[in-house]
């Protein structure tokens, strides 16, 4: 399973940024996918995540400011990030649950200057 993430970069306090990531190698379905963060010397924690379902689930300091979506057909999730903060900045790990196992993308870099 290869998870494949886009849409980091630098944006100010305030902006916005997109985020999206795509699992290929075998994958018919997915329990849960979504995003983790790091931020620099904390460990990582829930951004967002959404079921096959539709159901999501967000961390409370994203709440009201990140969406996330999917396309289970083609097991790919979305994360908006709108009126982004300071403390935003973090390595943002895609992850995906299917088959019973989490496996993760390598990490995107969000960084948001003040």
């Amino acid at each position: 399973v290869q998870l494949q993430a886009s849409g980091g970069g630098l944006v100010q306090a305030g902006g916005s940024l997109r985020l999206s990531c795509t699992a290929s190698g075998g994958i018919f379905s997915f329990n849960v996918m979504g995003w983790y963060r790091q931020a620099p010397g904390k460990q990582r924690e829930l951004a967002a995540i959404i079921n096959s379902g539709g159901i999501t689930k967000y961390a409370d300091s994203v709440k009201d400011r990140f969406t996330i979506s999917g396309d289970t057909a083609k097991n790919t999730v979305f994360l908006q990030m709108d009126s982004l903060k300071p403390e935003d900045t973090a390595v943002y790990y895609c992850v995906i649950n299917t088959d019973g196992r989490n496996y993760w993308g390598q990490g995107t870099e969000v960084t948001v200057s003040s």
